[in-house]
């Protein structure tokens, strides 16, 4: 549920009005709460002094702005309501607003970037139609005279915004590109003069930045800097000149990781012939931060258009994980995501099991089969011996069986190996040493990483004497896809 509270106040002859309105979000539907409080102004008698006059006409002033404020918010809330009641969701961004409707012109909208249903209220910004871009305006757009003082940054002005830190914050994280525009008219005012830095503005985070252009923040520039066509050229900024005359520096901040600026300082306007106007751009932000993937996190997720915290599968580094997502949080909030498991998923079925009911003495060649009991997959050639993984994996194989031997005054062995390639990743065997014929168990096992396509077989690797792999259905071979790397098989042409 959110909610926003407004007031407004409308003066009589001897009172004031005050009307308060709270609105709140209950699932989709809007509900005003509204109060009336009746309170008297301030009266003026022959016995007020010129002190108490101007201390009760300060207090006026101050109510009065703090009156316009209430206002302008019930009439935001007001045209929130409105809207709101026109159409179930508000669009993210500009250009979701745009792909949502194109035959809309550009204007004031309201987006809401942190999801809506979440986090903070809307906001109202400027939608330009034809580039899909977001505007934030803010009460420095208009050119404002720093006055006169010498030190560094002894002039300073806050930027206020229609919307809050957490919603520009969303914003840029789903733009592809934001930016904001500064420009600073100045005369024998400069920037920095003599390795003293007189002006700078704050980031997003509130740090000091030194660039009026471009995204270089370790270093002091202009437009003019970047160009090489400044006034002077051993400067990086026209109004580092300092210079009696009227220069003008003025530059685009691409980076979005420091923007939006969130106050202007300057100074060493101390003269009387020193001045300085700066005018602030909106914040804008473009385009969007495309997940042409399947998700891989909740940020992805957030992207995409999730809003709903709760548990989803997305695609790890090899497998598929499962994640909790709060989306209440912003991606880059502690407990945005937090990781439970792994999902196992495979996207082929594979496993097999055949067995060789005659017997086989052939040195260094794949042991062919000539019953299959189970070849989920089909990737088991029976009739060859061979298994070729249809996909990227851990898997495991596992083979048993009777050797047989006949008599011998000497020790007989025979070596069974699983091949992978052609090269042996196990090795199991038996022996004997009897003056009869014997038979002998053998067993092996093997986990094995493949590659899709990677060949596995069985052979026997070595022997002494004419010992051979008994008959009757006594050998085994088996095999299955244990861990599917699942984000490598998605990355495969189908």
């Amino acid at each position: 549920m959110a909610k926003m509270q407004t007031q407004a106040a409308f003066k009589f002859s001897r009172f004031v009005v005050v009307i308060s309105s709270e609105r709140k979000f209950v699932n989709k539907d809007v509900i005003f709460y509204i109060s009336i409080e009746v309170m008297a102004w301030p009266s003026f008698t022959a016995a007020t002094t010129l002190e108490e006059l101007q201390l009760q006409l300060n207090q006026l002033s101050k109510n009065y702005k703090i009156l316009e404020e209430k206002v302008a918010k019930l009439e935001i809330a007001l045209h929130v309501a409105k809207e709101s009641a026109g159409k179930s969701s508000i669009s993210r961004t500009c250009r979701d607003t745009q792909l949502a409707d194109p035959s809309l012109s550009s204007g004031m909208y309201w987006i809401d970037p942190d999801g809506q249903g979440v986090g903070d209220d809307p906001i109202y910004v400027f939608c330009n139609m034809t580039t899909g871009s977001t505007a934030v305006p803010h009460d420095s757009e208009s050119p404002t005279d720093v006055g006169h003082c010498a030190d560094p940054g002894c002039y300073s002005k806050a930027v206020k915004y229609v919307a809050s830190s957490r919603q520009m914050l969303a914003l840029a994280h789903l733009s592809a590109q934001c930016y904001q525009s500064i420009k600073y008219d100045c005369n024998y005012a400069p920037l920095k003069l003599n390795d003293v830095t007189y002006a700078w503005w704050n980031d997003k985070n509130g740090n000091p930045q030194y660039f009026w252009a471009g995204n270089n923040n370790r270093v002091h520039i202009c437009q003019c800097g970047i160009d090489g066509n400044c006034v002077d050229p051993a400067t990086k900024c026209n109004c580092d000149a300092a210079a009696p005359m009227q220069l003008s520096d003025e530059g685009i901040v691409t980076n979005k990781h420091f923007l939006p600026i969130t106050k202007l300082n300057f100074g060493r306007t101390q003269l009387k012939t020193s001045s300085g106007v700066h005018t602030l751009g909106p914040f804008e932000c473009t385009g969007q931060v495309a997940v042409n993937k399947m998700p891989s996190s909740c940020e992805d997720l957030w992207k995409t258009g999730h809003t709903l915290s709760g548990l989803y599968s997305v695609v790890g580094v090899s497998m598929v994980q499962s994640v909790f997502c709060d989306f209440s949080k912003l991606p880059h909030e502690s407990g945005f995501q937090k990781w439970v498991g792994f999902v196992d998923i495979k996207s082929s079925p594979t496993f097999f099991y055949v067995r060789r009911k005659s017997r086989f003495d052939k040195l260094n060649t794949p042991i062919p089969f000539d019953h299959v009991m189970l070849n989920a997959g089909g990737a088991m050639n029976w009739a060859t011996g061979i298994f070729t993984a249809p996909r990227t994996g851990k898997y495991f194989f596992s083979a048993s069986g009777m050797a047989a031997y006949p008599k011998a005054s000497s020790r007989l062995y025979l070596d069974i190996n699983i091949y992978k390639n052609g090269h042996s990743i196990a090795i199991g065997g038996s022996d004997s040493y009897s003056s009869h014929w014997t038979v002998e168990s053998f067993t092996l096992q093997a986990i094995s990483d493949l590659q899709k396509g990677d060949r596995i077989w069985l052979a026997i690797g070595a022997k002494a004497g004419s010992g051979y792999i008994y008959e009757n259905g006594f050998f085994h071979f088996t095999g299955l896809l244990l861990e599917e790397a699942v984000s490598v098989s998605l990355r495969a042409p189908n």
